[in-house]
């Protein structure tokens, strides 16, 4: 073994062991919202609202204005509209979601954010630390450099898994288990094997969730798919406050959702988020084209309706770079390609989290303290010597 194989695995194992039950955590907790919404469709039913005879929806300040007397003490700033069929949800200063009939404006229900997912999510990001220190700062770095740390993980466990020769009994002993083996090949393979099978999507996500945790990560991914480009700058959206017309907010963000359900969006055009201005020098806020998990903002003047520069460009309309950006967040759930690829992420996730037991497992059977002492077998000449 040369001395560069040797480095190589000599950090995947101590990298490995390092961090260990965070990647562990991370994987497995991951595996589990990867079906959320999905599960959430099945076991909440105040999601769904019948629709009466093709009725459309009630307008964003009808909604604001039946909800608002049953939580005088909560500020509105956005109303939810998930598509026809589907109750809406209202937006305010609460730990809980307020779910109204899109169709009648009734509550049909009051659910606390603090939920099951809720909880997983948590631990997926932050590992369920709070600290004094910036209560869940600590958490998220710690989950990011973990990340950081899986990704060379991914890196040096390809370097080890490769074949020193392409031939067949090599090729076996990297794509195939050798189920009726001892537990120890049995384990060494799920580790080799499965670790190998997974390695595709296990970059995708590590390198998706590192674009949301580093700026430099999601530069450098830009850099690369636009052969030398930066992202655009961050341009912020502003109302023009010389054309303020009295009294007209509320019909403007009626306008505005109009707008958003009957020109803007194009994939799944009925579902859209309108938000309420606090200022007025604030835009009204579209978010529209949810569809497999990606989304994309609009910004209207609220005095004049007009789009602003801030707007983001149409999906359909992006270079492959900006593509990727905008749908990081869908590479990284699964969500571009919608349940087939969401069952192929479901599986690495749950591989990726085996992988530090099997990689642990493998480490102990070789180390000191998981050796098994042998019975000395006495020599021949002992032997000759007691006939």
């Amino acid at each position: 073994m040369t001395i560069l194989k040797k480095i190589n695995a000599w950090l995947h194992l101590w990298l490995g062991l390092a961090s260990g039950i965070i990647v562990f955590i991370v994987a497995l907790t991951g595996c589990i919202l990867v079906f959320e919404q999905e599960f959430k469709s099945l076991t909440q039913p105040w999601l769904r609202a019948e629709r009466p005879a093709n009725a459309a929806y009630l307008p964003p300040s009808v909604i604001k204005e039946k909800v608002s007397p049953l939580f005088p003490d909560k500020e509105i700033s956005g109303i939810w509209y998930y598509g026809h069929e589907k109750t809406a949800k209202v937006s305010m200063n609460s730990d809980s979601s307020i779910f109204v009939n899109p169709y009648n404006g009734k509550v049909v229900a009051i659910v606390n954010e603090e939920d099951f997912f809720h909880w997983v999510l948590e631990g997926h990001t932050e590992l369920w630390i709070e600290t004094k220190i910036g209560k869940t700062i600590v958490g998220q770095a710690i989950v990011s450099y973990a990340t950081l740390i899986f990704f060379i993980l991914l890196i040096t466990g390809l370097i080890l898994w490769w074949p020193k020769k392409w031939n067949k009994s090599n090729r076996d002993k990297s794509f195939k288990i050798k189920w009726n083996g001892k537990f120890k090949r049995v384990n060494y393979d799920l580790h080799n094997v499965l670790g190998f099978y997974s390695l595709l999507v296990a970059l995708i996500i590590t390198i998706t969730g590192l674009s949301m945790s580093f700026a430099w990560m999601s530069k450098s991914v830009y850099w690369i798919n636009s052969a030398g480009g930066t992202p655009p700058d961050y341009v912020r959206a502003l109302s023009d406050t010389t054309k303020i017309v009295p009294n007209s907010l509320m019909k403007n963000v009626d306008l505005a959702f109009l707008k958003g359900i009957t020109e803007i969006g194009t994939y799944n055009k009925d579902a859209i988020i309108v938000s309420f201005p606090d200022e007025p020098s604030e835009p009204i806020a579209l978010c529209t084209d949810m569809y497999n998990s990606s989304w994309r903002y609009v910004y209207l003047d609220q005095h004049t309706l007009a789009e602003l520069p801030s707007t983001q460009v149409h999906i359909d309309n992006l270079k492959f770079a900006d593509w990727v950006r905008r749908t990081n967040y869908a590479l990284h759930v699964g969500g571009v390609g919608n349940i087939p690829t969401k069952i192929l992420y479901f599986l690495a996730s749950l591989i990726c989290a085996t992988l530090p037991i099997t990689g642990f497992y493998i480490w102990w059977g070789r180390s000191k303290w998981g050796k098994s002492k042998k019975e000395k077998r006495p020599k021949a000449s002992s032997l000759q010597s007691q006939i």
